[in-house]
This record gives C-alpha cells, sequence and structure tokens, in this order.
C-alpha cells in the first residue's frame, strides 16, 4: 500500500505553542487503498456520532481519541473499539500533544463552541485536515482568523454544515437561484426544540450520593461530578480559551451551551444549521442591518442566553423592486410550540431531532410567484394565490464521506461545506447575540466586517483570550 507525502510540521518546545508548519509540494492521495487516520477531538454525544460514522467507512480509521475528561474514554473504548473487534485507538487529554502525532491525517473538532477555532487553527497549523462542528468559532475575529489559516496552509477544512452535502438542500438552492420563485425577498428559520431547566447548582464537585441528569441524544445521562471524577478531568484544558472560574455542573458537559463563556444558545446550537440553509436560499452573506429581541422566560437557572429569540438581518439587494433588500427572520423558541407550516410527517428513526412530537425545525422562502417549505429531507413548493404544490425535492448524503473523499483527491470541492461559507452563516449568529445583548438595532459594514459608529458592538466581535490559549493574531 502506497501512503501519500505526509504534510509536515515543525512544533516549538513551549507548550500549546505551534509553530508554521512546512508544508510539502505534493499533498495528494497516490494509492485508492490509502487510509485516512482520523483523530476525534471531542468525544461527548456528537463525539460518538463523528466516532462511528469514519469507522463505516472503508478508507478512514479513528486511529487516536481526546479529550480532557479521561473518565470518557473506557466506555468509548469499549464501546466503538473493543466490543467490536477494532484495534484501540491513542488517547489523549491535550489537543497539543495529540497534533504532534505525524501518523495522524485528518481531525474532527467536536469540542464545545469556545475550542472550534483554536482547535483548528492549531490543527491547519500542523498540517492536519480538519472538519470542525458548527459553529466553526465561537466569535467573528476567530472566524476570520480559521478561514486565513485554511487559505494559507492548504489543507482540507470542511464546516459541519452537514446539510450541504445533502442533494436535497443543494436542490434547493439551485432552484432558488434558478428564479422558478419569482424575486425572492425572505427567508425564516426556525428553531423549535424542547428545552427543559438546567437549574442551579453551586461552584465544586458534587457530593458522592447527589445525581445530576441531563439529556444527550434524547436520552437520560446521571454523571455524578465528585471529587473524584474531577481527579480525571484536566478542567485547565476544558476552559482553554475561556477565563478561568471553578468548576459547576453547568459549566459542563452540555449545558456549557446555555453559558455564553462557551457557547452561543441555541442560535448558534441547532439553529446555525438553519441559518446556513437560510442564506445559502437567500444567495447572501453579510447583512447592513440587525435587530433581535428575546429573553429567558420561565425558568428561575443558570441560564444566561437567551430560550426564546428573533433576529432580523437585512441584506442589500441591488436586482430587487421596490426596495432594494432581502430579509432573512429566524426564531429559535424552547418549550411548547406549533409547527409553523414546514414541518411535514417523517419516520423519526431517521430524523428524531428535527421533527418529532416537540421540536420542529426547517426553513421556508418567499418569492413573488409562491414560497417554499424545507426541512432536511425534502422541500416543497406552493404556488400562486391557492398555493398550489409544484416542485419538489429530496435526499441525503453522507458529510463525513465527503470530507474522506476531499482529503483523499485533494479536492477541497468535494467536502461540500467550505469555511468561508461556514464563517459567513457563523457570522450571523453572532451578530444576532450582540444585538440582543445590547438591546438595539446595529448597523453592520460587511465589508470592513465591523459595526458602523459603535464601540461597544465591536468589542463584542471578540473576546479576552486566557494564554496560552490564544487566536493567533497572525497566522
Amino acid at each position: 500500500m502506497e501512503r501519500r507525502d505526509f504534510v509536515k510540521k515543525a512544533t516549538s518546545g513551549s507548550v500549546g505553542v505551534i509553530t508554521a508548519p512546512t508544508i510539502l509540494a505534493n499533498n495528494s492521495w497516490k494509492g485508492a487503498n490509502d487510509r485516512v487516520n482520523v483523530a476525534v477531538v471531542g468525544i461527548g454525544g456528537q463525539g460518538q456520532s463523528h466516532i462511528m460514522a469514519y469507522q463505516a467507512l472503508k478508507n478512514a480509521e479513528v486511529v487516536a481519541l481526546c479529550d480532557p475528561d479521561a473518565n470518557l474514554f473506557p466506555d468509548r473504548v469499549k464501546k466503538h473499539y473493543t466490543d467490536k473487534g477494532l484495534r484501540e485507538p491513542k488517547l489523549y487529554q491535550d489537543l497539543r500533544k495529540l497534533y504532534e502525532n505525524k501518523d495522524i491525517d485528518a481531525v474532527s473538532v467536536v469540542t464545545p463552541n469556545h475550542w472550534h477555532a483554536l482547535a483548528s487553527i492549531w490543527a491547519i497549523q500542523a498540517g492536519k485536515h480538519v472538519s470542525v462542528e458548527k459553529p466553526c468559532c465561537h466569535n467573528l475575529f476567530e472566524g476570520q482568523k480559521l478561514v486565513e489559516a485554511a487559505r494559507k496552509y492548504k489543507v482540507i477544512v470542511q464546516d459541519g454544515a452537514e446539510q450541504r452535502s445533502n442533494p436535497c438542500a443543494i436542490s434547493m438552492a439551485e432552484y432558488l437561484k434558478s428564479g422558478k420563485l419569482g424575486e425572492l425577498y425572505m427567508a425564516k428559520g426556525m428553531c423549535y426544540k424542547w428545552r427543559p431547566s438546567i437549574g442551579k447548582y453551586p461552584d465544586g464537585p458534587m457530593n458522592p450520593d447527589e445525581k445530576f441528569a441531563f439529556t444527550v441524544g434524547g436520552k437520560n445521562i446521571e454523571k455524578p461530578y465528585t471529587r473524584d471524577y474531577l481527579k480525571n478531568v484536566d478542567y485547565n484544558i476544558w476552559q482553554g480559551p475561556a477565563k478561568e472560574q471553578p468548576f459547576n455542573r453547568n459549566r459542563f458537559h452540555y449545558n456549557w451551551h446555555w453559558n455564553w463563556e462557551y457557547g452561543n444558545g441555541d442560535l448558534g446550537n441547532q439553529g446555525v444549521h438553519e441559518i446556513d440553509i437560510a442564506r445559502w436560499g437567500l444567495g447572501v452573506k453579510l447583512p447592513v442591518k440587525i435587530s433581535a429581541i428575546g429573553g429567558h422566560f420561565m425558568f428561575d437557572d443558570a441560564q444566561n442566553t437567551p430560550n426564546q429569540l428573533m433576529v432580523l438581518f437585512e441584506f442589500m439587494n441591488q436586482e430587487g423592486k421596490g426596495d432594494k433588500k432581502k430579509i432573512l427572520q429566524f426564531e429559535v423558541r424552547h418549550w411548547m410550540s406549533n409547527t409553523e407550516g414546514f414541518s411535514r410527517p417523517v419516520e423519526e428513526k431517521n430524523n428524531t431531532y428535527m421533527t418529532s412530537a416537540t421540536n420542529n425545525i426547517g426553513n421556508l422562502f418567499y418569492g413573488s410567484e409562491g414560497f417554499m417549505s424545507k426541512n432536511v429531507n425534502d422541500w416543497q413548493v406552493y404556488k400562486g394565490k391557492d398555493a398550489k404544490l409544484s416542485e419538489t425535492g429530496s435526499g441525503q448524503s453522507n458529510h463525513y464521506e465527503n470530507f474522506i473523499k476531499a482529503i483523499t483527491a485533494n479536492d477541497q470541492v468535494l467536502a461540500k461545506a467550505n469555511i468561508e461559507e461556514g464563517f459567513y452563516s457563523c457570522a450571523l449568529i453572532h451578530l444576532g447575540n450582540i444585538a440582543y445583548r445590547l438591546g438595539r438595532t446595529l448597523e453592520f459594514d460587511p465589508d470592513k466586517m465591523i459595526f458602523k459608529n459603535d464601540i461597544e458592538a465591536n468589542a463584542m466581535l471578540t473576546r479576552t483570550y486566557r494564554a496560552p490559549f490564544n487566536i493567533p493574531e497572525r497566522i
């Protein structure tokens, strides 16, 4: 079996500092039987999905796992390796040590949001191909740097917008671009998911007799985060770029989503998928005006992100008639909800997170000739005053397989979800969250990527980083 020429890197002796790699001239794969050695960084609920997806491919093998929580390793190794008679992976708590392994060809970044960009940039600089979960960045600045790194080092970088791989979404975008819906002036994205209260807990480890239940993939998981449990957690690595804080179960597995230090609320969790579809279908990049209103209703708990949020984005449209603009509106809604006309019956075994008794997620597009209703499985167009069913489309694909195909062919296009497109969609969630947090309509310059005459808003385009986990100013 021939192996490809490896992209090599140089690392300094300092912990956490990775210098620019040396890129060899030939970065292509030579043999059809070559296997891509993949490492998965972050092995929680979604991380396990990545492990299983790559292991199901003939030309990929997950040879390493990385997570600051070493308590996860025994279960993951047994479930995904030894029980299946597969070779056990190498295990790391510190991703910097993982990136020193020259046998690793590609990395899947499935960490909390606050680690996505830095983990990806370091991997890129180490010469690894990268697939990074959504959102690809925790703020606008680090997303710009991630795109810059992807351009400079010429490795394959795939954004976690999985629907970009689906024939359903591809045909949706082609249909809307064709003009068959007339002048396309507005898109709506919706994320209505049942989200229970996360409660309030004191800082520090739990007592041994306490139990803490949370939900992963629709299943209740109990994890007693006792002092003994935390001995196997590298909490310094877990916090990474975020400010140092005491351990709290609501700032740890999964519930980090609802804390601004680590997550971006449901707008940046499930919502970023539908914002990406809405932006793609509208054919827009960055807005000129953003408004947001919402709040944290019903529950008195530790969540500091909104559980109800409505955001409006205005884009310039030189080809439009009347008002030369396009509108994208997005709503995050928790708890009890209705379907809003975009959801259709699907088999829950294939699509439980998108449409079920409690979750309704999708998009609507409005044009001068009619409207389109889309969820992850299919789309339907209704035309005229009578809303007569006109055209339909459907089809799903394998995002992970496309990443591996792109690597073996040395062709970024095959990865489907370009990181620059992922950044534009992530930019919308950050701009929407900033407008909500400041409580006012904001004007944005898409070319300079800054707010107009607003020092307070511009300060929120980045964050204060905790050394040595700084996003590099110079890539």
